[in-house]
């Protein structure tokens, strides 16, 4: 049985054959699915020559039905009528669509294999939610919305004709509905080899600060500079490094306004920007740190870089939006803030560096959390509901 995927990461063929996708997130998703069928064709974005980093996909029977790359709706609509008929056929080699949304392709190849091929969907992001923390204006404010109405009218009408999967309670909330089949899920990337075992933080004079983010308006990092000038000015060694890279021109434009926050602020020595980072070698940086911040805004499911700083021994602080607040418990796995208030988000810090009870805590049940959500046992929780609800004999189960 064939399984075919859609999303919009974009992915590369390296000189001796294999396949390399940018973050890593995505890859290993891949992989968790990939022993369930006997091939998976990757409908996707390909650059044109090999990126430099990234993380490979491990799975052997995964191939690719290329995309031309297009970073954003601006580069795809153009090439829409090109790829419709790239997306026919990549249905065709399929046995069983899953589509990954939302992303602009979706509802095209949605309304193609519905006719002739069983669908599942996984929704992992709230445009509507977003959309007022982007700081458009003018002619590209208007343009956003209305590729906001397009995607949320697209995953709505998917979501009432296909089995679906939400990440987190959030979004299983807004898709949910009488005569739907939606079900709440964890998204992951977690192996549980990536546990670590260090029972504290925080040991010695410094507190280092730690964000895995895009840089994108909508994650609420210009909280970060002031953050750490309160800690410096309370006495606390305080940084803070991020991880991600920008989000087009508006995440290059929010990624001067961070460094310009610093050099206010006096502690642009103490705020890093490093860029992206391949997932693999991510998991190894998270264990350099302390203390794992995130001030994000509303419009996603749950961040998977929760699970990655719990995995690895970090005491969470994150905002109660979206789909956090189904993986967060207040005091047990993490501490929640009510929005990305830079004294709030101090405050939560103090606590930490002087409660050693609540840390070792927020670690050890950090660990338990990670534990039960990797990315295997997510694909089984999937996998099981698909082969039930759409009646397939999968071929294959995952390696003990």
């Amino acid at each position: 049985m064939t399984l075919g995927i859609l999303y919009h990461m974009p992915f590369w063929r390296a000189a001796d054959g294999t396949l390399w996708e940018s973050e890593g997130s995505f890859a290993r998703y891949v992989d968790a699915l990939a022993p369930y069928f006997d091939e998976v064709v990757l409908c996707v974005p390909v650059f044109d020559r090999p990126q430099t980093g990234g993380s490979r996909v491990r799975a052997a029977n995964v191939t690719l039905a290329p995309l031309p790359n297009f970073p954003g709706p601006r580069q795809f609509y153009p090439q829409l009528f090109s790829m419709l008929p790239r997306l026919r056929a990549w249905v065709r080699r399929c046995d069983v669509i899953h589509l990954r949304v939302p992303t602009p392709a979706a509802i095209f190849a949605f309304r193609i294999a519905r006719k002739m091929r069983p669908v599942f969907l996984l929704v992992v992001g709230d445009y509507r939610a977003l959309r007022p923390h982007l700081g458009y204006h003018g002619i590209k404010k208007a343009l956003f919305a209305t590729y906001v109405a397009i995607e949320e009218w697209a995953v709505d009408f998917m979501a009432a004709r296909a089995l679906t999967f939400a990440n987190g309670a959030a979004l299983h909330a807004k898709h949910d509905a009488p005569g739907r089949r939606v079900h709440q899920i964890t998204t992951s990337t977690l192996h549980l080899d990536d546990v670590a075992e260090r029972t504290d933080a925080l040991s010695g004079g410094r507190v280092r600060l730690f964000t895995v983010s895009r840089i994108d308006p909508r994650k609420g990092l210009r909280a970060l500079p002031a953050v750490v000038a309160a800690l410096r000015a309370a006495g606390c060694d305080a940084r803070v490094d991020v991880v991600g890279p920008d989000t087009g021109h508006n995440g290059s434009i929010e990624r001067e306004a961070i460094l310009a926050d610093a050099r206010r602020l006096g502690v642009e020595p103490f705020v890093t920007l490093r860029g992206a980072v391949p997932l693999d070698q991510l998991m190894r940086l998270y264990r350099e740190f302390d203390v794992f911040v995130l001030p994000t805004k509303p419009g996603e499911g749950i961040p998977r870089v929760l699970l990655e700083a719990m995995a690895n021994g970090l005491p969470v602080i994150t905002t109660a939006v979206a789909g956090i607040t189904s993986l967060i418990t207040h005091e047990q796995n993490g501490l929640l803030v009510d929005g990305d208030s830079a004294d709030a988000i101090a405050a939560a810090i103090r606590r930490l560096v002087d409660d050693v009870e609540l840390r070792r805590r927020l670690i050890a049940n950090g660990y338990e959390t990670a534990r039960a959500n990797t990315v295997e046992r997510q694909a089984e929780q999937m996998m099981r509901i698909v082969s039930s609800e759409l009646g397939l004999a999968l071929h294959r189960r995952p390696a003990a």
